[in-house]
């Protein structure tokens, strides 16, 4: 499975920024990262923990909204 791809019974996941992409599952703590481009349709919104956004030095991008 895609990393960046949420399981199909995450219902809602990503569009309220509970669900980290990057360790694949819900979170309380998960905020916008950036978007990742796809091939047809709009870009993905990707989020991300707090404890994911520490080990993989990643910055909440603030002042941007998710599409």
């Amino acid at each position: 499975m895609d990393a960046y791809t949420r399981p199909s019974g995450a219902a809602d996941a990503g569009t309220d920024g509970r669900w980290c992409h990057w360790h694949g599952g819900p979170s309380g703590t998960a905020q916008f990262v950036r978007h990742q481009e796809r091939q047809s349709g709009p870009p993905l919104p990707l989020y991300a923990c707090d404890p994911c956004r520490e080990q993989r030095d990643l910055a909440p991008a603030i002042g941007r909204v998710a599409v």
